[in-house]
């Protein structure tokens, strides 16, 4: 969820970045769709391996946490919710 005029909403990575790589955007076909996508973790695309964040896949996943940490739409979540997020896809492995 994130906050939006002190209101909570559900969006996706996909959406609030507008990067166009979900499942038939414009960015699809050329750069591929996002593994946040295909996980449908799209609340939690700092999870997943092999996203294109920004058009540039990190090498690692210090280089990715580091990326993550810097970006709006990670530091939009709460700690809660991304406990909450990294329990759901813990058990989903």
């Amino acid at each position: 969820m994130i906050k939006q005029n002190h209101e909570e909403i559900e969006m996706n990575c996909w959406e609030f970045k507008k990067c166009g790589k979900e499942k038939g955007g414009a960015c699809s076909i050329k750069d591929g769709i996002c593994p946040a996508y295909v996980k449908e973790a799209g609340e939690a695309c700092w999870l997943i391996a092999g996203t294109l964040c920004d058009g540039v896949p990190a090498k690692n996943f210090i280089q990715k946490r580091n990326h993550c940490m810097q970006c709006d739409f990670f530091k939009s979540f709460d700690q809660a919710h991304r406990a909450k997020m990294r329990f759901k896809f813990q058990c989903a492995s």
